[in-house]
């Protein structure tokens, strides 16, 4: 979902994965594929840099947990994890 703001000045998101098109005629008009119309006050340079953020953040490589993020300790000499210290 991306945050856009409406002409009245209240936000509202849009499912990215639900536009078709915009159109710039002064305002910004996001044609839905299920044929509804939103018009917004974001320029449409803003709203595809929204989307294409949107789209970068659902496509980025998932972090690597370390040993110890994940609660296991860290590994020993043969690579098998040692127990994390208990706290208490």
């Amino acid at each position: 979902m991306i945050k856009l703001t409406r002409l009245n000045g209240s936000e509202l998101w849009v499912n990215a994965d639900l536009i078709e098109f915009l159109e710039a005629t002064p305002d910004t008009v996001i044609s839905l594929v299920d044929g509804k119309k939103i018009v917004v006050a974001d320029p449409p340079e803003r709203v595809v840099a929204a989307i294409i953020a949107y789209w970068r953040q659902i496509n980025a490589v998932p972090r690597r947990f370390t040993y110890a993020e994940r609660g296991h300790g860290e590994p020993n000499a043969s690579g098998q994890s040692q127990p994390a210290p208990q706290e208490g």
